[in-house]
């Protein structure tokens, strides 16, 4: 072990005492790791009235609750040992890359959902200098793959492109992180990696919320006995509590950790990734490996009410979508109207209805599709639209195509660090778990995000979405997402806000309504994240909303201006969110859908 990692292992050792007050894990006591009780601070950044009434009767998420807060650092992660592992990097000096980097790698360990080494992601960064730049560590088809390659004979898709080793994409998150590191860390690589390889060898406890999401993988799981061997001990889900080790994912970590991407792309994980799909019938290639390269790309930039908005461009279709939305609501005074009312929901999902009508038309790898960015963003075509919104009546949608979009299992962190460097990174193995199948030896998942491709023009995907010709498979080609890390920056050249979420179809609709609410309507941080959302997408042409999530009076409402609705089952999203307020005190908002932690100090 080098002279590095033993004083990183030394550090992480004291993690524990870092995040705890009173035995208990900070963010389960309401106050910010390493700070007093937030209820001064906190009611500083929740501008607007606190009271329940803000959000409909019953609505499961109090307006009133209050977010973590912290002078310097903030990380608010899906997972606590994973926002844990960001902190301790602030903590001891590194910037919000460098945490950034840890938080990306211990996810992969304990939360499998999403969290990965076999996926691939977005990354926005914000320097405190103001430098800007989005990282594409996107997934990539195999140079072997086909656009007919998930079409029987029949001329159906089967579930090829969902589960199993042919349904993989050519991972970027190793490669992705690397590349970030390289250009803006500032502690030593293997550093930031030691937190995940220590809860992947010495393991950590099982939580509810992982035990279930284990248990109704049960039957696919069977399917793999490598998958099985770890997430499947004595055929089943270990028990709430029970230490989960994962000894082939800590070597791999620690080959990483000491080898850096090369380990990963061209060392004894790629011949593992390479036998792996020779055992299951994928298409991933040594070649494949070693000419996949994370990319640097331009960043989606949106001016709204007064603030500079950063996001990312295609192969994500988020930036574009998030600004056209955007755009066309600027042209209306949402603040003059009632937070949650029929009137503001209405417009919202017009807005949602148009922009999503030019994402399924347009949108894909910009490396293999002419992308029209500037002029879908441009003032003159945005205005064009708006004006075809009729504030009193739905407009129905055109018979069209939808693209695909990951799943609800991405999953979302946001990094803020005492200098001001921000870092959003949205991440996926698209599906709960990817396809399933975990590469033997070296212990990770791969993705399943072939099936966010069209596997078969008019076909539904596995979320129901049925696709065209622009996010079409090409050997090499990256999928479209819809995945929108996005900083917010204050007229006064601070970084405002750090967000974004997982949920597939829903990510940038949900993006949009943290922002909407928090710069036009005053909310404050954790209630941005709390507050009920609605999602249209163009086709089906359906606005859902969640559970709760409407006062009847307005459901019915909107039904009399001819929407059609529908209750979803279960909640949108998992956002994960930092405010930074004038006075520079850093918010973090978990988002109480899921599991999440907010840490700072």
């Amino acid at each position: 072990m080098s002279i590095a990692r033993r004083l990183a292992s030394l550090a992480f050792l004291a993690l524990g005492s870092l995040i705890t007050l009173g035995g208990q894990p900070a963010w389960a006591t309401g106050t910010a790791a390493g700070t007093a009780p937030v209820g001064t601070q906190a009611k500083t950044a929740e501008r607007a009235d606190t009271s329940t009434a803000l959000f409909p009767a019953g609505w499961p998420f109090p307006a009133d609750r209050t977010p973590a807060a912290g002078s310097r650092g903030m990380v608010v992660s899906a997972d606590t040992l994973a926002s844990a592992a960001g902190l301790a990097v602030l903590r001891e000096g590194g910037n919000a890359i460098d945490a950034a980097v840890a938080v990306h790698f211990a996810l992969a360990v304990v939360y499998p959902q999403a969290g990965n080494l076999g996926g691939g992601g977005f990354m926005v960064v914000r320097t405190a200098d103001g430098r800007e730049a989005t990282l594409d560590f996107r997934e990539r088809a195999p140079l072997a793959a086909g656009r007919d390659m998930y079409v029987d004979e029949d001329g159906k898709a089967g579930s090829a492109s969902r589960t199993g080793h042919l349904a993989a994409g050519v991972p970027g998150s190793v490669a992705g992180m690397a590349k970030a590191h390289r250009r803006f860390g500032r502690l030593a690589w293997d550093r930031l990696l030691e937190p995940a390889r220590r809860l992947a060898a010495e393991g950590f406890p099982v939580s509810e919320r992982l035990h279930d999401a284990l248990t109704a993988q049960l039957e696919r799981f069977s399917h793999f006995p490598a998958t099985a061997a770890i997430f499947l001990p004595d055929g089943r889900p270990p028990s709430r509590g029970a230490v989960l080790r994962q000894p082939d994912l800590a070597r791999s970590l620690e080959a990483i950790s000491d080898s850096g991407p090369h380990a990963f792309y061209r060392g004894w994980i790629a011949d593992s990734v390479v036998a792996e799909m020779e055992r299951g019938g994928g298409l991933i290639s040594k070649r494949d490996l070693e000419e996949y390269r994370a990319i640097w790309r331009g960043p989606i930039v949106i001016q709204y009410a007064g603030r500079r908005l950063i996001s990312m461009g295609p192969p994500s279709g988020g930036g574009v979508v998030l600004g056209e939305m955007l755009g066309m609501l600027e042209r209306f005074d949402l603040r003059g109207l009632e937070y949650r009312s029929a009137d503001e929901i209405h417009l919202m999902t017009e807005a949602m209805r148009r922009a999503y009508a030019d994402r399924n038309r347009h949108l894909g790898d910009p490396d293999f599709v002419s992308v029209p960015i500037d002029r879908l963003l441009s003032p003159a075509y945005l205005d064009s639209l708006g004006k075809t919104i009729d504030p009193e009546r739905a407009t129905p949608s055109e018979p069209d195509v939808a693209v695909a979009p990951e799943s609800a299992q991405t999953t979302h962190y946001s990094v803020l660090d005492s200098a001001g460097n921000a870092v959003a990174v949205t991440t996926t193995i698209n599906g709960s778990f990817g396809s399933a199948a975990v590469v033997r030896g070296a212990g990770f998942l791969l993705n399943n995000e072939m099936d966010d491709f069209t596997t078969r023009p008019g076909e539904p995907n596995m979320y129901g979405l049925v696709q065209g010709e622009s996010n079409s498979i090409a050997p090499g080609k990256r999928m479209l997402s819809a995945m929108t890390p996005t900083i917010v920056v204050a007229p006064d050249g601070r970084t405002e806000l750090v967000t974004g979420t997982p949920g597939g179809p829903t990510i940038t609709t949900s993006v949009l309504q943290v922002v909407v609410a928090q710069l036009d309507h005053g909310l404050g941080a954790q209630q941005a994240v709390n507050a009920p959302r609605v999602h249209h997408q163009h086709l089906p042409d359906l606005l859902r909303y969640e559970r709760g999530g409407l006062e009847p009076s307005v459901i019915e409402e909107l039904e009399r201006r001819g929407h059609r609705i529908e209750e979803r089952a279960g909640f949108s999203g998992d956002v994960q969110s930092i405010y930074v307020s004038p006075d520079g005190v850093r918010y973090g908002a978990a988002d109480p859908r899921g599991g999440g932690a907010a840490l700072g100090y």
